[in-house]
C-alpha cells in the first residue's frame, strides 16, 4: 500500500511535505521519496529505503538541500518514487498509490510501439513508470490519466508535480482510495489523510471524488475533470489500514471502530454466551478500538492483558533469518500477568488473514496462564485475496485461513458455498468456525456480519469495495 501528500505554497514547501508524507508512515514500510520544483533549480528528486528505520530520519537533510514551492512525497510499499520524467506533454515528477493487475499486458502493449523501460533488480518495471508511460502517449496529462485508469486492472491514484510548478491530483477511477484538498492562507495541499494536513494548519477544502482530477497552485484549486457516478471505496480503510484520527467520506475512523464493536457486540450475545468473561481486550493496535465498543455494549470491563513494545522495535523491521523474526515478534508483546493469570479473555481483532500471528498471541497468552481465549475478528471471514490494493495482504485466496479450512472439508467445491460458510447460522459456517478454534486454541470464534460492519461505517453499501468478503466488484 502507500500514501501520498503534495502541496503548492507562496513560500518553500518542502518542510511541509516533510512532515505531510511522514504522517503517512502508517501506510508503508518500504521506500519514501520527495519530489519539488524550483525556478532555478527545477525538478529535485530524492528516494530512500525506510525498511529499517522511519521516514523522517532519512529526509532530515534534505530539508537543507531541496528547495522548491511545489513539491510531493509519498510512502510506498512497492516501488521506488517518485520518479522525475521528460515527455512530449512536459517534465514532471509522478507518484502513485494502487495496484496493476494487468502490468505485463500493458508493458508489452506500450514495448510493441517502440517504448522502453528502465529494468530495476530482477527486470521488474516500476509501476510509477509503467503509468507515466500511458500518460505520455496522450497530448495532455488529463487525457494521459483518463487513458491509463481506463487501461488499468486495479488500482491508480494519481498524483504530478509538473515543470510549471502546479500539482495535478487524480482519484482512481472509482475511488477506493481517498485524496482530499487542504487549503491554508499560503496555498493547497492534497493528501490521503486529512489529519496530516489539519496538523500543519491547513483546513478541509474539498474532498475529490471517484475518478476527478484538479490542478492545485498556490492561488487554488482547478477542477480538470469531474468526477464520476460511481464509488467503491475500500471499506477496510475503516476496519485496519486507516489511522485513528483520519476521517473517509465523512465517518471517522476511531468513531467508526467503537461503534463497530457496539454493534458486533449486541449481535453476538444473540448467540454466544458471554459469561464468565473477566476481560475483553484488543489485538494492538487497530484491534483496541473495536474491542473497547464491544466491552461498553456487554458490560465487559476493558483491559490490556498485554503490550505492545514499540519505541526501540518499530513495525517495519524485521531480521532476515527466521528464528530472529520469531524472536523479535514475541519480544514485542509484554504480559500483564495479573490480567492474565487465571483469566478468561475476549480478544477483538480488526480481522482474521492467515492467522499465524493470531496464533502466536494466543499461545502466548496461555504460556502466561489464560484460563481461556475467546476470539473475535471485527470484521466478516475474508473469503478473497484483495486484488484492487492487497489490503488483505494475501499472495493468493489459499493463503486465507477461511478459504483452507473449506478446502479441507470439501476441496474445490467449497467455492460453491462461500456464503454459507461466512453465516454463522448454518452448519458450514459453525462449521468452519469449529475448526478454526481447533487450529488455533481459541475457545470460541465470531466474525462481525458484513451488514454490521456496513452499519458501522454508515456509507451506503453500493459505495463501498467489499470484495475481500463478497467477491463483489
Amino acid at each position: 500500500m502507500g500514501g501520498f501528500f503534495g502541496c503548492v505554497k507562496k513560500s518553500d514547501a518542502v518542510f511541509d511535505v516533510f512532515l505531510g508524507t511522514d504522517y503517512h508512515s502508517h501506510l508503508g514500510t518500504k521506500r519514501g521519496g520527495i519530489a519539488a520544483y524550483d525556478v532555478v533549480m527545477g525538478l529535485q528528486r530524492e528516494i530512500h529505503n525506510i525498511e529499517n528505520a522511519p521516514f523522517r530520519t532519512k529526509f532530515e537533510r534534505t530539508l537543507s538541500e531541496m528547495r522548491g514551492n511545489a513539491a510531493i512525497g509519498c510512502i510506498s510499499d512497492t516501488d521506488p518514487q517518485p520518479l522525475l520524467m521528460v515527455s512530449k506533454i512536459g517534465k514532471y515528477a509522478i507518484s502513485t498509490i494502487g495496484i496493476i493487475n494487468n502490468a505485463d499486458e500493458l508493458m508489452q502493449g506500450i514495448l510493441s510501439r517502440g517504448g522502453y523501460f528502465d529494468a530495476m533488480t530482477g527486470s521488474k518495471v516500476n509501476s510509477n513508470e509503467l503509468v507515466a508511460a500511458l500518460i505520455n502517449t496522450k497530448d495532455s496529462f488529463v487525457e494521459g490519466i483518463r487513458y491509463a485508469q481506463e487501461c488499468i486492472d486495479g488500482t491508480a491514484s494519481i498524483l504530478i508535480l509538473t515543470d510549471r510548478g502546479t500539482i495535478i491530483a487524480a482519484r482512481d477511477r472509482v475511488g477506493r482510495l481517498p485524496i482530499q484538498i487542504g487549503r491554508s492562507a499560503d496555498g493547497f495541499c492534497a493528501s490521503f489523510e486529512d489529519f496530516a494536513y489539519r496538523k500543519l494548519g491547513y483546513e478541509d477544502y474539498l474532498r475529490l471524488g471517484p475518478g476527478e482530477i484538479v490542478e492545485l497552485t498556490a492561488e487554488g484549486v482547478t477542477q480538470l475533470a469531474p468526477p464520476g457516478d460511481k464509488m467503491r471505496i475500500c471499506a477496510f480503510l475503516w476496519s485496519y489500514y486507516g489511522y485513528p484520527t483520519s476521517s473517509y467520506e465523512g465517518v471517522n475512523v476511531e468513531l467508526m471502530r467503537c461503534r463497530n464493536g457496539e454493534i458486533f457486540a449486541r449481535n453476538d450475545a444473540k448467540t454466544h454466551d458471554l459469561h464468565g468473561i473477566d476481560y475483553v481486550g484488543g489485538v494492538p493496535d487497530s484491534g483496541t478500538p473495536h474491542a473497547i465498543g464491544y466491552a461498553n455494549a456487554c458490560k465487559v470491563p476493558f483491559a490490556r492483558p498485554y503490550i505492545k513494545y514499540t519505541p526501540t522495535w518499530s513495525r517495519s523491521f524485521m531480521p532476515v533469518n527466521q528464528t530472529e523474526r520469531n524472536k523479535v515478534a514475541k519480544m514485542k508483546l509484554i504480559p500483564v500477568h495479573e490480567l492474565i493469570e487465571g483469566k478468561r479473555l475476549l480478544l477483538v481483532d480488526d480481522s482474521i488473514v492467515r492467522g499465524t500471528q493470531l496464533k502466536e498471541t494466543v499461545d502466548f497468552l496461555y504460556s502466561h496462564g489464560a484460563k481461556a481465549v475467546h476470539m473475535r475478528s471485527a470484521c466478516p471471514p475474508i473469503m478473497y485475496g484483495c486484488k484492487y490494493l492487497n489490503f488483505s495482504r494475501s499472495s493468493g485466496d489459499m493463503d486465507l485461513i477461511t478459504r483452507r479450512i473449506m478446502f479441507e472439508f470439501e476441496g474445490e467445491k467449497a467455492i460453491e458455498h462461500l456464503e454459507e460458510y461466512a453465516n454463522s447460522q448454518t452448519s458450514r459456517g459453525r462449521a468452519m468456525r469449529k475448526a478454526i478454534c481447533d487450529k488455533f486454541g481459541f475457545e470460541s470464534l465470531e466474525f462481525q456480519s458484513l451488514d454490521g460492519l456496513v452499519e458501522a461505517i454508515g456509507v451506503e453499501r453500493c459505495k463501498l469495495c467489499t470484495y475481500c468478503w463478497d467477491g463483489r466488484e
